[in-house]
């Protein structure tokens, strides 16, 4: 079954101690467009983002955007600075002991002056984040895909609908062309006899003349070609596989089998239907620029 271009996946969850966001968003485009938004620090995720994406994704441009949030403290050790405080503590005590006051210095005292505390932060494991961002990463995936097997749902629907109304048609040009024919060598029967009045007329001067008539307008070729174009269109869009590029190429062909089949038309009737197929046609043209 087709899948449209156009997606959107969304994807958070707590994994350790981080909460990390995976959102995809996706729209139409010729080939595989990969842009990813992440944090300054996890730079190194775009690529990996990319080649992950690009396993499920062929055509669209897609937009990854992440978001990683640390639980406060975690990622960071707090270290004590032994030699400032020791640096302290002795200039206090020997400060006491000249100036004959109490040593009464607890820790609580010592927390508070500066410099006695050193912040290090920890060096991130990068394919540890990587693991569990591509953990969300691929729950957001999958919605994002079922988003588009559901527009190509509808998409099928709609083009299979146009085909069958084109192929419909083909069947009744296929039926008046012999009409035409017969109608020609009729007007043509007519004519010669109002101007020969009771001579004989020559029955095979008026078939021959038919016969080239016949020819000319003949669209037996187009409407072969046309209905093959068609079935061919059907088995493309039950494959399952990435197909917008192929059925672009096939509208292409439809049209070109529909215009030559006006140029030859000689009824109006026929000239209607193909003003009729020629939009339809334009109408399945506009849905497979949003097939993958």
């Amino acid at each position: 079954m087709i899948k449209s271009m156009t997606g959107f996946g969304r994807e958070r969850k707590v994994i350790s101690t981080r909460e990390i966001l995976v959102e995809i968003r996706s729209v139409n485009h010729r080939y595989y467009e990969f842009t990813a938004k992440t944090p300054r620090a996890y730079g190194y995720l775009d690529e990996k983002l990319k080649a992950f994406m690009h396993g499920a994704i062929t055509r669209g441009k897609v937009e990854v955007s992440v978001s990683i949030y640390n639980q406060e403290g975690v990622n960071a050790n707090i270290e004590i600075n032994k030699e400032i405080a020791k640096g302290y503590l002795d200039a206090l005590r020997n400060s006491a002991s000249e100036l004959e006051l109490e040593d009464d210095l607890k820790l609580s005292n010592v927390l508070r002056l500066p410099d006695v505390f050193t912040v290090v932060k920890v060096i991130d494991d990068e394919e540890e984040i990587w693991q569990q961002v591509s953990e969300v990463a691929s729950a957001a995936l999958d919605r994002f895909v079922e988003m588009r097997v559901t527009e190509g749902e509808k998409m099928y629907a709609d083009i299979t609908s146009r085909l069958d109304m084109i192929e419909q048609t083909v069947g009744r040009i296929e039926e008046l062309s012999p009409a035409s024919v017969e109608a020609y060598r009729q007007r043509l029967y007519d004519k010669i006899s109002e101007v020969v009045g009771d001579r004989n007329i020559d029955e095979g001067r008026i078939l021959t003349e038919a016969a080239i008539f016949a020819d000319k307008i003949a669209v037996d070729e187009e409407t072969v070609r046309l209905r093959s174009h068609i079935a061919q269109f059907r088995e493309l869009l039950k494959s399952g596989e990435p197909v917008g590029r192929k059925l672009d190429f096939l509208v292409q062909e439809m049209n070109r089998e529909v215009n030559t089949t006006g140029s030859k038309a000689q009824e109006l009737e026929i000239t209607r239907m193909v003003v009729d197929m020629k939009s339809e046609i334009e109408k399945i043209r506009e849905q497979i620029q949003n097939i993958e």
